[in-house]
């Protein structure tokens, strides 16, 4: 009776809000905005719980059906293998249900900020971080995001150090948050005479890309350097001093940007990012307690936690978390990671529903 109970009091607040829409009953147009979301996000929950409800009456009407004596016995059959078809399916909507009612990760409709670092390996996990970094831009162009790259420090023969994006669309985070960590490789690389596969690694972060109303920067709190931007090797590529530092001095975080030519615009960069990683450990704080009594095999997300190894020479991925592996390798590299966020959702959809039953 608890679900019944819960999807009465869904379907009750989802009328609710209706009516108040229809008779524009709501103080201010922030709070139509805010009804009207609330509104929208309720839809496929009641949508689920009406095809759930069909199904169950549907049920009861072939039970009577098939219990009748003087019933045709004909008809009698079909309504059993009907009765059996629906009984099937009752699992799974009462499944999609419970998914959809699970507390929602207030970042996950927002955009976010991808960072990928080369991590030990020298040049070669500098070139996988490439890899890694060409790899997420594919999958945005895919799913029709804008992937914006805001630093990019490359080595000069095709590897880089760190890139800098932000990626906006619909459910970017969401997509996204679960690509936190190392990443291994195992592979021959292209200066190996030897042949020898070596193995090196990357660290990505991905963090919700916050606004001003998540995140308050006072100004007061920052330390603004500027000096002369340059490329792979030191070489000048900009004559003036238009790189900045931005030190966040009560958390001591520091951001670097130099990609634009304008001092201005590479303040405006730094900020951004500078908000993202705080918006980030500030989530992190305050999800500590509770990440630390769940079971997740999904993991912290932790930048020093090794999720995933890309192994060329067998041509497969494995996802540690989840004990996924998965053959096609060049079709990964090339964007193609449905497959593999689709099971760390559901495996993290699967964790907290054991969480709530």
């Amino acid at each position: 009776m608890a679900l019944e109970e819960n999807l009465n009091r869904v379907v009750a607040r989802y009328e609710e809000l209706t009516n108040a829409l229809a008779s524009r009953d709501a103080s201010s147009a922030a709070d139509l905005v805010r009804l009207s979301k609330e509104c929208a996000e309720l839809v496929p929950v009641v949508e689920a719980i009406n095809a759930w409800r069909k199904v169950k009456d549907e049920m009861g009407d072939l039970a009577s059906l098939m219990a009748g004596e003087d019933g045709d016995k004909e008809m009698q059959v079909l309504a059993e293998t009907e009765y059996k078809d629906l009984k099937e399916k009752l699992p799974e909507l009462e499944r999609l249900i419970r998914v959809l009612l699970l507390p929602k990760d207030a970042a996950d409709e927002k955009n976010a900020i991808l960072e990928v670092r080369a991590g030990t390996g020298g040049e070669e996990a500098a070139l996988f971080a490439a890899n890694l970094f060409r790899m997420y831009q594919r999958y945005a162009e895919a799913r029709k995001w804008k992937f914006e790259i805001m630093n990019l420090s490359e080595t000069g023969i095709g590897g880089c150090k760190e890139a800098i994006a932000s990626v906006a669309g619909r459910g970017v985070f969401a997509r996204l948050k679960f690509e936190s960590g190392v990443h291994r490789v195992q592979r021959v690389p292209a200066t190996e005479s030897s042949g020898r596969i070596h193995t090196s690694a990357a660290t990505v972060a991905v963090m919700a890309e916050a606004e001003e109303v998540d995140i308050k920067i006072e100004e007061k709190d920052l330390r603004i350097d500027v000096f002369r931007a340059s490329g792979p090797g030191g070489q000048s590529v900009n004559t003036t001093d238009s790189a900045v530092r931005v030190t966040h001095l009560p958390s001591g975080i520091v951001v670097s940007q130099q990609d634009e030519k304008s001092q201005h615009k590479n303040k405006a960069k730094a900020i951004r990012v500078l908000r993202a990683r705080l918006y980030e450990k500030e989530r992190q704080s305050r999800d500590a307690e509770r990440a630390a009594t769940r079971k997740s095999q999904i993991g912290s997300g932790d930048r020093s936690e090794r999720i995933r190894t890309y192994n060329f020479p067998q041509g497969r991925v494995t996802d540690h978390r989840i004990n996924l592996t998965l053959h096609k390798l060049d079709r990964i590299m090339d964007g193609d990671l449905d497959d593999l966020v689709d099971a760390l959702t559901a495996e993290d959809q699967a964790n907290l529903l054991a969480e709530v039953t």
